[in-house]
């Protein structure tokens, strides 16, 4: 009970950091510097955020790299409820989290472009800022992507919860239903003319806090230990009967 108590809390606070460093990156780098439709203010400050838009490029991969950490150790946790979800919630981690590093060679490109004259000898200013502006758009989009693995991830994750017995069942189904707000939000941005939605925010809001409730639950409960030894040799769990060889 002890060691999945101590699991569970270890992925909880690798969660923890998985969602500071990716919302700083998020939140007060890329939409900092970004200007949807205007190159030559998108470049402008990338150059005077170049220090940031550096920082939030190593936050960026610390969180890719703590997530793979979330995903194995989630994988040792759940895997006695179903070996075969278990790989299947590793595997769509693995995915998303490989997407979006190698994402990151946009955010990377555009840094050097905006800042390195050496990177665009023979090319106007226009042409430059307009070069800036692309990459950080392909980043984005890159994003909306790793996305749609990233909420799959939650449906196997979601349903390994709930059959669990280690934590409530409600909380399993409130991370399925995450799986559908994110992957709902990338529908909605490319269904929408200009791939934009104010929509797709909302959905995302879903997923997002269906993970907050899960990472709050990892870091303050743990997890339960649902077997329990009987003298007789039977294994029971929470209520139901097995004989264990």
């Amino acid at each position: 009970m002890s060691s999945t108590k101590t699991l569970a809390r270890i992925a909880g606070a690798l969660y923890l950091i998985v969602a500071v460093a990716g919302g700083f990156s998020q939140l007060f780098v890329r939409s900092k510097v970004s200007v949807p439709g205007d190159a030559a203010a998108t470049a402008a400050n990338i150059v005077q955020n170049a220090a940031l838009f550096r920082v939030g490029f190593i936050t960026d991969l610390v969180a890719f790299v703590c997530f793979l950490a979330v995903g194995f150790v989630l994988y040792v946790i759940l895997k006695p409820v179903s070996p075969n979800l278990a790989l299947a919630m590793l595997l769509l981690n693995a995915v998303s989290v490989a997407l979006s590093a190698a994402n990151m060679i946009n955010q990377l490109g555009a840094l050097l472009i905006a800042t390195d004259p050496g990177y665009t000898a023979g090319l106007t200013s226009e042409a430059a800022h307009s070069l800036v502006l692309w990459l950080v758009e392909v980043q984005r989009q890159g994003y909306l992507i790793a996305q749609i693995f990233f909420g799959l991830y939650l449906l196997p994750l979601g349903y390994l919860v709930y059959r669990s017995h280690f934590f409530p069942r409600v909380l399993g189904a409130v991370l399925m239903a995450g799986c559908a707000g994110y992957l709902a939000g990338v529908v909605a941005v490319y269904a929408a003319p200009g791939l934009t939605s104010s929509v797709s925010t909302d959905f995302g809001m879903v997923g997002g806090v269906a993970e907050l409730l899960f990472l709050l639950w990892l870091l303050v409960k743990g997890a339960d230990s649902p077997v329990k030894e009987q003298p007789s040799g039977v294994t029971s769990i929470k209520g139901e009967l097995t004989w264990k060889a």
